[in-house]
């Protein structure tokens, strides 16, 4: 009997989740240079009526994420143990800045709370292996 375990087609997975954080994070820092450098003001009109928001801090918020997203995916591409956990808390603090988005952008925001959550059963279910192929 073989005491080596056996590794799944998830590690690949898990390589996929870190291109992921990267675009995620690429795309997120991109929405908060749009709106720290543009309108400060974004407006909606619904049946109750118009609603006004200052996207002056949801631009500042998705700049950090965005930046720790990309940290996290590289760092994740470098095998550091680590990585596994802050990916785990910042993928999960996007997939809530997210929800917070859903009025404004629904389809967009659904998307990457799905990707979101893709990337995190991947780390969390077969991250073990990862480690286990490294060492």
């Amino acid at each position: 009997m073989s005491t080596v375990p056996q590794q799944s087609g998830w590690i690949g997975w898990i390589g996929f989740a870190a291109i992921i954080l990267i675009l995620n994070g690429a795309f997120s820092a991109l929405q908060a240079f749009v709106a720290l450098l543009g309108s400060n003001t974004y407006y909606t009109v619904t049946e109750e009526g118009l609603f006004l928001f200052d996207i002056t801090g949801w631009g500042w918020w998705n700049l950090i994420i965005g930046l720790l997203l990309v940290l996290t995916g590289v760092a994740l591409l470098s095998g550091a143990t680590w990585a596994r956990v802050v990916a785990i808390i910042v993928v999960s603090l996007s997939a809530l800045g997210q929800l917070l988005l859903i009025p404004a952008q629904p389809w967009w925001s659904i998307i990457v709370i799905g990707v979101d959550i893709l990337v995190i059963y991947a780390i969390t279910a077969h991250g073990r292996e990862l480690a286990q192929a490294d060492g």
